[in-house]
């Protein structure tokens, strides 16, 4: 086992053409979910950008293949559901920031020591004001912290630090997280920086970079959006952000090593303001889900649906690294899009027959913040209170073997109690996240479904931290994901992904086929959100 990890990570960290898996040693079944992923990572697709030429293109594959697997349209246009997004590119070049403080002026470099993000809404084209610091940015009254509490919020940049006290569930600080922006744009904030610690980088710096020269998308329709006037919102390079403590009494390095060890982090003013000048340039475009649906056998509870979704969007064409411009988005999230199409054919082939309806959702504008999903979740194309659960893929690694499942929010509906059944009955024992400060509860399209009150489960290759699983896990996130190098020239195992594909197939009829709609545990945060 450790000699395969090893020769796997040596793939990850050190090559850049490596040989696609061996035809020969997949079942049939393995290579019609790889030559899905093949087809939707192809160059020709071009990343599959929102509201691109490749990203139509993708679509009209998985509807062709929806037509061929006989399931039923379920969009507002048939298959589809159009969503009108306005595009924003952060012109780095026409940009600038400083700090300015008793030192004087420091001069920033934008994108090396600052991005701007262009999510969200329009941004705000002039920004001046002091910095506060508050240190994770979790506000969080029930579960008795809130790092703002005592801070003068009105008219300051505040800056954040990532992770989050330990006794505090993962699900509840990333809640905290995503929320925060639309909280404090409402105190009167001006704007967030999000700064990480050295130890806890995901994507280097130089990556990060180069991504933020991808456009960005808001939502034309303003009730969508989570915040009524513009909000500034950065990133600050970990090697720097030292810079931001100047002259407060405070030291990032101490900061960061307490947010290390998930220890108390101050909240504190800082002796500096940002000025800022953020140039963009807007379009309006539009991009649509793809909804299908598989009708249900029970003449009652085939009026209720299971969701099963996974985003089609890639990061479509951008910075180049090493000459490749093509972010081809093979794992993230082809991998995901060919799963549901080969559950669609389990479902359909196989001998039990879902009593509630399931509706595949194939959503746009995730790696844009979750906004497809987001729509489909808030606008849906059957009544609301008929959806009953959603179950998401997104980015499942197929790069170890499969020995046990992460349902992200298993631990807060009957949902896991279901996992949990399947698990039993499969030896695919259930793993909880291993890194719960990486935010993944809400990095999928599954929270926009919580959002509205709907439990979700979001399936992950089960592995432990401090594992060469996880060794393997951290090298492809450091060298392949967001890049150009996740296409269809990376190893990965097909056959894994079918037990995985298997095993949400035997969830999702466990669900369907429920006489009880899912519910939200009683001790779960999330519970206030249903209807």
């Amino acid at each position: 086992m450790r000699k395969l990890f090893s020769g796997l990570l040596l793939g990850l960290i050190g090559t850049t053409a490596l040989a696609a898996p061996d035809d020969k040693v997949l079942d049939k079944r393995a290579e019609a979910w790889w030559s899905h992923v093949r087809t939707l990572a192809d160059d020709a697709y071009e990343g599959r950008g929102t509201g691109k030429p490749g990203y139509d293109k993708a679509a009209d594959y998985v509807i062709a293949r929806l037509q061929a697997l006989g399931l039923q349209p379920a969009g507002t246009h048939g298959y589809k559901q159009p969503i009108a997004f306005t595009e924003q590119v952060i012109l780095s070049q026409d940009s600038s920031a400083s700090l300015i403080g008793a030192q004087g002026e420091t001069p920033l470099a934008v994108p090396a020591d600052i991005i701007f993000s262009g999510g969200g809404g329009p941004v705000p084209p002039t920004v001046s004001a002091p910095l506060v610091f508050a240190g994770y940015g979790l506000h969080l009254p029930e579960a008795g912290h809130d790092d703002f509490a005592g801070l003068d919020l009105k008219g300051k940049i505040v800056v954040v630090v990532s992770g989050g006290p330990a006794t505090i569930s993962g699900a509840l600080k990333s809640h905290a997280r995503s929320e925060r922006a639309t909280w404090l744009a409402r105190q009167g904030a001006l704007g967030l920086i999000q700064l990480v610690t050295p130890r806890q980088v995901e994507i280097p710096w130089d990556r990060r970079m180069a991504l933020s020269s991808q456009p960005a998308l808001f939502f034309q329709d303003t009730a969508l959006r989570d915040t009524a006037t513009p909000f500034l919102s950065a990133q600050f390079d970990p090697a720097k952000s030292a810079l931001l403590f100047a002259g407060s009494g405070h030291d990032f390095a101490q900061v960061a090593d307490a947010a290390d060890r998930s220890a108390p982090v101050p909240s504190f003013a800082l002796a500096q303001r940002l000025d800022a000048k953020v140039a963009a340039r807007r379009a309006d475009l539009s991009s649509p889900n793809i909804i299908a649906v598989m009708p249900g056998t029970d003449s009652l509870l085939k009026k209720q649906y299971v969701v099963l979704s996974a985003h089609l969007d890639g990061y479509g064409v951008g910075t180049p690294i090493k000459g490749d411009a093509i972010y081809n988005g093979a794992i993230d999230n082809a991998s995901g899009v060919a799963s549901l199409l080969e559950i669609a054919r389990t479902l359909r082939e196989g001998r039990g027959k879902p009593k509630r309806s399931i509706l595949f959702a194939f959503v746009t504008a995730e790696e844009k913040g979750l906004l497809g999903s987001t729509y489909f979740a808030k606008r849906p194309t059957v009544p609301h209170k008929d959806l009953v659960a959603n179950l998401n893929f997104d980015m499942a690694l197929p790069i170890f073997p499969l020995t046990s499942v992460t349902p992200i929010g298993y631990d807060q509906s009957s949902l896991g109690k279901d996992a949990a059944a399947v698990s039993a009955q499969t030896n695919l024992p259930i793993t909880p996240d291993p890194f719960p400060d990486r935010n993944v509860f809400i990095r999928s399209d599954q929270y926009s479904f919580i959002r509205t009150g709907i439990p979700a489960l979001f399936f992950k290759y089960g592995f432990k931290a401090d594992t060469p699983e996880a060794t393997v896990e951290k090298a492809w996130r450091a060298n392949i994901y967001h890049s150009p190098k996740d296409d269809a020239n990376q190893p990965v195992m097909p056959a894994e992904s079918v037990k995985l594909n298997d095993y949400v197939a035997a969830v999702t009829l466990r669900i369907a086929n429920a006489p009880d709609r899912p519910a939200w545990n009683e001790d779960s945060f999330f519970r206030r959100f249903a209807k």
